[in-house]
């Protein structure tokens, strides 16, 4: 996913100046900080991933709002930080903006909190947890070692901080409407000021935002994002969309109904995949038919989002558990999964 890298500035209809710098969070992987003048004070969303040459790109950025805007501001009179969710490369960069900002506060949503304030063993359950889920989805042992290296490999730098203030569903401050749309992430938020909607990694102008299944971590999984798109999709008077990654979003509930299309093509595809096997199959198959030319991390982002399509089907009632003697006489084997017809 890449993009062009150079500072841009978007107005609402409510007179707030967003500027949008762009870092790059991983490798050819850009993701957005934005910093925002005239919602009270002086705000900055999102912080990068502090991975690589991340920090750098959003100090440069800060310096490029000064300088080539003409904003008269320093480091110092960013009195606010907000997160739009808990995810590495939006909250891996907090610390080091932090030694440069003197006294900024930071807000969150109440689900993804604990993500900041105990970082540590938030990641020492989350990894238990996929490790669990990996299991059950039928990966080989011998591949899961590796997959929970590829895991933990960027989260390393990531230090726990102080939370100074929630951000919920229903919240407006300092001219600023917060949406709660959890899915790819428990605690995400989406943000209206004026015309404009910040919106993080729900919606995104080109990809399919990564779900993973809500038996790994409360409050993802595809049926809270599909509820969260639908809640977005009876927004009006939304001009622009800016999300953490990609290109600006003209049609707002265009973009929404592609991805809802897109979902229901999926769990088709899924389903006929099963059918067309002739045998039961774990997430593990279904992720290797799905997505056979993954190699790397992309092989971990692969079955989280096999895991939640399929736990969404099942749930509904799509897909039963041919092993059930199995599942119930041994701790945490494969589930074989079959289509109900």
């Amino acid at each position: 996913m890449t993009t062009k890298r150079q500072v841009e500035k978007f107005e609402s209809n409510t007179g707030v100046r967003i500027y949008r710098i762009p870092m790059l969070v991983f490798p050819k992987f850009v993701g957005y900080s934005y910093l925002l003048f005239g919602a009270g004070v002086l705000t900055l969303f999102d912080t990068g991933s502090g991975f690589g040459q991340s920090n750098d790109d959003l100090l440069a950025g800060l310096a490029a709002v000064k300088n080539n805007f003409s904003e008269d501001f320093n480091l110092s009179d960013i009195e606010r930080i907000i997160l739009t969710h808990g995810h590495t490369d939006h909250i891996g960069g907090l610390t080091h903006i932090l030694e440069a900002i003197d006294g900024a506060t930071i807000g969150i949503h109440p689900l993804d909190r604990r993500i900041l304030t105990n970082y540590e063993e938030r990641r020492t359950v989350a990894t238990k947890d996929l490790m669990i889920f990996f299991e059950r989805a039928g990966v080989p042992q011998h591949r899961i070692q590796k997959l929970k290296e590829m895991y933990n490999w960027s989260k390393q730098h990531v230090k726990s901080v102080k939370v100074d203030f929630m951000v919920e569903e229903g919240q407006v401050l300092d001219g600023m409407a917060f949406y709660h749309v959890p899915g790819h992430c428990s605690g995400q938020v989406a943000i209206r000021i004026g015309d404009i909607l910040l919106t993080a990694d729900h919606i995104l102008s080109r990809t399919s935002p990564h779900v993973a299944a809500e038996s790994i971590t409360n409050w993802t999984g595809l049926a809270h994002y599909r509820e969260a798109l639908r809640k977005i999709r009876k927004l009006e008077g939304i001009r622009l969309g800016l999300g953490g990654h990609e290109k600006p979003i003209d049609d707002l509930h265009g973009r929404i109904d592609v991805l809802q299309t897109r979902i229901d093509e999926k769990l088709r595809m899924m389903l006929d995949m099963i059918r067309d096997a002739g045998k039961p199959l774990t997430i593990n198959d279904i992720s290797k038919l799905r997505y056979p030319n993954k190699h790397g991390f992309d092989v971990l982002l692969a079955l989280q989002e096999a895991g939640a399509f399929i736990e969404y089907l099942y749930d509904r009632g799509y897909l039963g558990i041919a092993n059930l003697d199995e599942v119930e006489a041994e701790q945490n084997p494969p589930l074989l999964y079959y289509v109900l017809e």
